[in-house]
């Protein structure tokens, strides 16, 4: 599987976690991390970071010392959003647009002195 994959609900769930470890790699490469650099910087080992970049389950609590080492953890907020903010919040808090009014002439307003 070479390319970016859509994750969706068409994919198996061993297709989601190759495509998530392709896409840690990138990171990772990107970052720029070695495995070995990686695994230190988060205290997993290197065989873990090995395993996962071949599209091996490694458990949750290590996947979020991976991410946490490449500094993409607030991803996380994606995955399970919190149920207190229901997305019409986000809607609100962007400035509501008002109704423009027709302004009313204002009694007394300056006039040339030809236009009485």
């Amino acid at each position: 599987m070479g390319g970016n994959m859509r994750i969706d609900d068409s994919l198996r769930e061993t297709e989601v976690l190759n495509e998530l470890s392709r896409r840690f790699r990138q990171y990772r490469i990107s970052y720029p991390l070695t495995q070995s650099e990686l695994a230190e910087k988060s205290m997993v080992s290197l065989s873990t970071v090995k395993r996962f970049e071949n599209g091996e389950d490694i458990g949750l609590i290590k996947l979020l010392q991976l991410m946490r080492a490449l500094d993409i953890q607030e991803h996380l907020e994606v995955l399970i959003p919190d149920p207190s903010v229901r997305p019409s919040a986000y809607l609100e808090k962007e400035c509501s647009r008002q109704r423009a009014r027709k302004k009313k002439p204002r009694a007394g307003t300056w006039k040339w002195g030809d236009e009485e």
